[in-house]
């Protein structure tokens, strides 16, 4: 951003404007390699840039809603299409796995991180990473009986 270079630039200028109405005297201004000028001012404090803002992720409330088509492999391999609504962090839906049948889910978002998992049953977890709002993989652990990795991509 634009205003982020000018900041320290402003604040600089400030400094060696204050410092010539207390009658203090100053460095002039010396080019650095990338082509902006330094000021350099006996005493002045060094200005800090601004922090940048966080940029939200697929965690926007919303963007995961609707229907994903799916893989799985590792102790079980099959495929599955998932169906859910995103209301801020939480997701409500249903997962239909080939094999195995239709099964409520509920989970989290947080960032580019997702967790679900079967209504009322910790036996079938799932925990991964969202890209944008289009593509989430990561594992799967079914209680006693192993585990593996899942894919999934948004399809409407």
């Amino acid at each position: 951003m634009k205003l982020r270079r000018f900041v320290p630039l402003l604040a600089g200028l400030a400094a060696v404007s204050l410092a010539a109405g207390c009658g203090s005297t100053s460095s002039p201004p010396t080019p650095s390699s990338s082509g902006s000028t330094t000021l350099s001012v006996p005493g002045a404090a060094t200005p800090t840039p601004a922090l940048a803002t966080a940029i939200p992720t697929a965690a926007t409330t919303g963007s995961l809603s609707g229907t994903w088509s799916g893989s799985y492999s590792g102790a079980f391999t099959g495929s599955f299409n998932l169906t859910w609504t995103q209301t801020g962090s939480s997701l409500s839906g249903s997962i239909d796995l080939t094999p195995g049948g239709t099964e409520s889910l509920t989970g989290t978002v947080s960032g580019n991180t997702i967790q679900f998992g079967a209504v009322g049953s910790e036996a079938l977890t799932y925990n991964g990473t969202v890209s944008g709002d289009s593509s989430m993989s990561g594992s799967y652990s079914v209680a006693g009986m192993g585990g593996g990795s899942w894919t999934a991509s948004k399809t409407s």
